[in-house]
């Protein structure tokens, strides 16, 4: 089907794009998205986070083994159920975060630039469709 390989393709350019100003800034796209999602402090379970990045469980665990590493996020046993553990982002990986997000905020802002409205309609209808979808 060409509407899935225009897709991909699409997705493919700007992910590469998104990588390479993140790669500049410290930072990979799934690191990015990871600390993105403990960043709102309330700390989400292995499972959640994969979900999230759409990632599969054991790439999860690498990509937090190093941000844990880094000090960026740290783990902790669930309060409310014992057998979980939670990640959350430490204060450094909320700094690192704001460098993250400034880095892709820019290139958003040249993709914006070279794609001209048609990104912001990209974004309206793909969202339409996922709800539709999903």
């Amino acid at each position: 089907m060409e509407t899935a390989r225009l897709l991909t393709l699409a997705e493919r350019q700007l992910t590469q794009r998104i990588a390479t100003a993140l790669a500049a800034a410290g930072s990979t796209v799934d690191q990015w998205r990871v600390l993105g999602l403990l960043a709102d402090g309330r700390g989400h379970a292995m499972t959640q986070v994969a979900e999230h990045v759409i990632l599969a469980a054991p790439t999860v665990t690498k990509v937090v083994d190093k941000l844990v590493s880094q000090g960026l996020v740290y783990r902790r046993v669930d309060d409310a159920d014992r057998r979980r553990v939670l990640i959350y982002a430490s204060a450094h990986g909320k700094t690192a975060l704001r460098r993250w997000d400034a880095a892709v905020e820019a290139e958003r802002a040249r993709l914006e630039q070279d794609a001209g409205d048609d990104l912001a309609q990209l974004a309206e209808v793909l969202s339409r469709i996922v709800t539709r979808l999903g």
